[in-house]
């Protein structure tokens, strides 16, 4: 269910093909990949979509592209995001090199349903870093997809000029017998 069939290089490629094909403007399109690569660095698990959505509805991002954007957290990716966002998170909230992560006695939290047991020492500074982290992450990713949805456009313009031209002057593009 979570390996793809055919490989994750086919994968990436299409959702970076339907991305660059979303009819909106560059900045719409790049906005919403952000605000989805943002969201995917957040700890609250299955809200993505909602932060993103509305981050994109913020910045006058495309809705769709936001939900293709949080593609960037997925199950390969989160070990690395949710360590990095824990560990610059707790350096940021304690100004100091952090010790151990207290374990936490999760079956505890989820029985008495104690929010305050899990904010301390796990959510909040998995917000703080993963908030740094996924601004970084957004911005890059804003640039890259503004840049990619420009060029991609460009070339087809091109290329539907070409084959009108074609459809238009058939003698002149048939080669010489």
């Amino acid at each position: 269910m979570l390996w793809p069939r055919r490989s994750f290089a086919r994968s990436a490629r299409y959702f970076s093909r339907r991305v660059l094909r979303l009819t909106a403007t560059p900045h719409a399109v790049a906005a919403g990949v952000a605000a989805g690569a943002f969201a995917s660095f957040l700890p609250y698990m299955g809200f993505h979509f909602f932060i993103a959505a509305g981050l994109a509805w913020l910045m006058r991002g495309n809705l769709i592209a936001s939900a293709l954007g949080t593609a960037v957290g997925n199950p390969i990716t989160f070990p690395f995001i949710w360590g990095c966002s824990l560990g610059l998170g707790r350096y940021m909230l304690q100004g100091t090199e952090p010790g151990e992560v207290v374990p936490l006695q999760l079956g505890r939290v989820l029985t008495e349903l104690d929010f305050a047991l899990l904010w301390e020492p796990l959510l909040k500074p998995m917000t703080v870093g993963g908030a740094m982290l996924g601004a970084l992450c957004g911005l890059i990713f804003y640039l890259l997809t503004y840049w990619a949805v420009g060029l991609f456009r460009e070339q087809r313009r091109k290329r539907l000029a070409d084959k009108a031209r074609q459809r238009a002057h058939p003698a002149l593009t048939q080669p010489a017998r």
